[in-house]
């Protein structure tokens, strides 16, 4: 028989003894695992007598004890204990229910609504968006050029496009476009991925990119791109992959002005787009990524192999096509340009555009916007560089090639930018073209000396020859004409460009590591390549290679007081209404020391030391204006012969670089026979240019400092060569001449660094002295080549062969 727990007396029952009652609006929460103290004795003393007879309870009271205490536990002590157990699971939940909520349910929601209203400009609405004219403008606000769309622009259909170029811009842009669904998430998270690491390389499909030309969108925003993913997807949806390559055909921009295949064509190849091969489609592809770069041919031929490659890994061309493959030649761009940026104004507006693609403005963009570009371009600076350099060069050999660039210290301003004349023949940019710098890098060591202490009073011997080194690869350093300084100071190691005391210096006291350091900090960019591990950078030889932009910024951080600030071409970007977009605000920094005022100083030592190699050159400024400067030259591949000629130098409000040399390493003489060494046709260059440049204006002085270490004295110069016909005993201007006998090392040579090839030499003679042997006819003033192959101002090379292009 069941028994049962007595029945509880309702009116005496108070399961909280001793507690004031309390409102339900102003109850105190019950804290977690309260209990009933009543309850729990009536249990207690039910399990405790063994059942509820022994509590005297009725039968059917457990059933009843048992339905008031699950209620309790429900409503009561229990409570807590439960909540307890779902504390974890639920805060889980909640963050798992919150997570989807945010990151799948909102971002689909907003997926779906921006499908619902965004739209697609079709190709003709982005042609017309397309037509904007850039102005170009001079430091003065007189327009220098303009460049106009293409007027061969035409909207092709489908059927008019080649399968050829289809198929080249798929493997250049979007090998996955025929099965891809406007994007792909692949591509986008290696793009991501890129973006974390530091690395390189886009996610955009070709639905993608053409709705970014279409949108005219270009900033680097979450926004921008989803909504441009919806757009593609909406896009891919609506039209059939055949309309959509055929739009992005017509929109993209490929360079020259060109606005799809069509004027593209035209413009690099002179023929309508259905005429295009295989090779000249794979062209035009591979430039889409950076078409202001189209006519930079080694770029440009870089990423034709690259787009060639890709077609047969892809099953678009065979094996044995691309084995016969030749890169195709673009036709000279002034003959298919509708530009007034022509000539030597060429190679100015690619840097340009090369400088609005690192300040964050596509060319694209800055042609559908019509923006204007104010450049720091000195008109008449400009004038007569051109003027100079033409009238110089007048009547010389073919092969010779030239640069000039200037800048001002105080800011970082190109005045003046000559890269050469374009033409069929040369299609380069000389001012952007990394060559071996030979002695204009010694001021550069004489910084990392004087960054230890050590000034222009410390002596090194100066004798010719010199051996460095032990084992297998000892190397021996010549003078120029085999000059002896026993005991030579470091200024007048410089004024006489002795190469043994400077390739002493580095491999001894300062590392060729410190050397690159001091060029790099100085405004030399990652376009110049210095080799910290190579002592010849002590003498401008090996894979050191320096282009004369870089050479002119690096010089002018002297000219500023040891103050660096980066070369720049443009001052500000405008809208056709004249609203500014960006404005240059060059900032200025110590560059040789954290220090402003040791930084100065040592600049300017390395100033006063150049301030006497241009007497011994015969290149002073005109009416005793004060200028500091060096000379330098490269050897040719062949013996007792240059192939480069430099001249760098500064007065406190301009530095100038010129260079003069042949496209690869093969000898360079002037009209009359004669070797051209830096204290030729490049310091007449660079002296006419800067006389007339500054002619009228006033005579500044370059700041005065201390000079670091002991002061320099004035040896006796000792000499040691033979009684050779041709050599007179007047000592000649120099050019300088490195010397390694035994290196026959360096980068592999390639197109971007025609000239620096398997060796290092730096100079006009091998350093082998051969006596009774005449040298050339000399023009008077004119430095006479060594019998060493090292380096004073006039000739000699760090390398028995020099620089080899094959």
């Amino acid at each position: 028989m069941t028994e049962m727990l007595p029945p509880i007396d309702r009116d005496a029952y108070d399961p909280f003894p001793n507690r004031e009652p309390e409102l339900l609006t102003h109850r105190e929460d019950e804290p977690l695992g309260g209990t009933d103290p009543a309850a729990e004795q009536r249990i207690n003393s039910l399990l405790g007598s063994g059942g509820p007879a022994a509590a005297g309870g009725p039968p059917g009271a457990a059933v009843a004890e048992e339905h008031t205490a699950a209620a309790h536990a429900d409503s009561g002590g229990s409570r807590g204990g439960s909540s307890r157990k779902l504390g974890k699971g639920g805060w889980l939940r909640r963050a798992l229910y919150t997570f989807i909520a945010v990151f799948v349910v909102l971002p689909m929601a907003a997926f779906a609504v921006a499908y619902m209203f965004v739209d697609v400009p079709t190709p003709h609405e982005v042609a017309e968006q397309q037509s904007g004219v850039v102005t170009y403008f001079y430091e003065d606000g007189e327009e220098m050029g303009r460049d106009a769309p293409d007027g061969n622009r035409v909207i092709l259909s489908a059927s008019e496009i080649p399968e050829e170029v289809k198929h080249a811009v798929y493997a250049a842009e979007d090998a996955s476009f025929e099965t891809n669904r406007g994007f792909d998430i692949t591509a986008i998270a290696r793009a991501g991925w890129h973006q974390v690491t530091g690395g390189t390389g886009g996610g955009s499909t070709i639905t993608q990119q053409y709705v970014k030309v279409a949108m005219e969108a270009d900033d680097h925003t979450l926004q921008r791109k989803a909504t441009e993913i919806v757009r593609a997807f909406k896009m891919n949806n609506q039209q059939t992959k055949s309309e959509i390559i055929t739009a992005y055909l017509n929109t993209i921009y490929l360079g020259r002005g060109a606005y799809g295949v069509q004027a593209a064509a035209q413009a690099y190849f002179g023929k309508d787009v259905d005429e295009l091969d295989k090779h000249e489609a794979a062209f035009l592809a591979g430039v889409i990524q950076a078409p202001s770069r189209s006519d930079n041919r080694e770029y440009a031929e870089r990423r034709w192999n690259y787009v060639m490659d890709q077609m047969v890994e892809n099953g678009w061309m065979s094996q044995s096509e691309r084995a016969e493959a030749e890169f195709p030649e673009p036709l000279d761009p002034d003959q298919t340009q509708p530009t007034t940026m022509s000539g030597s104004k060429h190679y100015i507006k690619e840097r340009i555009n090369a400088e609005l693609e690192q300040i964050g403005y596509s060319e694209s963009e800055v042609r559908v916007n019509g923006y204007q570009i104010h450049t720091t371009i000195d008109e008449r600076a400009q004038r007569l560089a051109e003027e100079t350099v033409r009238d110089a060069m007048e009547g010389q050999p073919e092969n010779l090639r030239d640069a000039l660039v200037a800048v001002a210290p105080n800011s970082g301003a190109i005045r003046a930018y000559y890269g050469g004349e374009l033409s069929e023949e040369n299609q380069r940019d000389w001012a952007h073209t990394p060559r071996n710098p030979g002695s204009t890098m010694k001021p550069f060591d004489f910084v990392a000396l004087l960054q230890q202490g050590k000034g222009p009073g410390e002596t090194y011997d100066g004798s010719s020859p010199r051996t460095f080194g032990e084992g297998d690869e000892p190397v021996t350093i010549h003078n120029v004409n085999n000059e002896q300084c026993s005991n030579c100071t470091v200024a007048e190691a410089m004024k006489r460009s002795l190469n043994t005391v400077f390739y002493d210096m580095v491999v001894n006291d300062t590392g060729a590591r410190a050397v690159a350091e001091a060029a790099r900090s100085a405004g030399m960019s990652e376009r110049s390549e210095l080799d910290a591990s190579d002592a010849g950078i002590s003498i401008g030889g090996g894979g050191n290679v320096v282009t004369p932009r870089d050479m002119a910024a690096a010089y002018a951080t002297f000219a500023a007081d040891g103050i660096q600030r980066d070369s720049h071409l443009i001052s500000r970007l405008t809208t056709s209404d004249g609203e500014t977009v960006y404005q240059a605000r060059p900032e200025g920094t110590p560059a040789f020391d954290h220090d402003e005022e040791k930084s100065e100083q040592i600049a300017g030592n390395v100033t006063q030391t150049l301030e006497d190699v241009l007497p011994h050159s015969n290149l002073s400024c005109a009416g005793g204006r004060p200028c500091a400067g060096k000379t330098g030259t490269h050897q040719s591949h062949e013996d007792n012969e240059n192939s480069q000629a430099w001249m760098a130098g500064y007065t406190p409000s301009l530095s100038t670089a010129v260079w003069v040399g042949d496209a690869g390493s093969d000898p360079i003489r002037d009209a009359d026979g004669n070797k051209v060494f830096g204290s030729g046709l490049p310091g007449q260059i660079w002296r006419d240019f800067t006389d007339a440049y500054l002619e009228g204006t006033e005579h500044e002085e370059f700041t005065e400092v201390d000079v670091i270490g002991e002061p320099a004295h004035e040896p006796e110069p000792e000499r040691d060569r033979p009684d050779t016909p041709g050599h007179d005993d007047a000592p000649p201007p120099r050019d300088e001449e490195q010397g390694r006998e035994d290196d026959d090392r360096g980068p592999p040579d390639d197109d971007e660094h025609p000239g620096h090839g398997d060796g290092s030499g730096n100079g006009d003679d091998d350093g082998h002295e051969q006596p009774g042997e005449p040298d050339p006819p000399r023009e008077p003033g004119e430095g006479r080549p060594g019998n060493g192959d090292g380096g004073g101002d006039d000739g000699g090379g760090d390398d028995d062969r020099g620089g080899i292009i094959n």
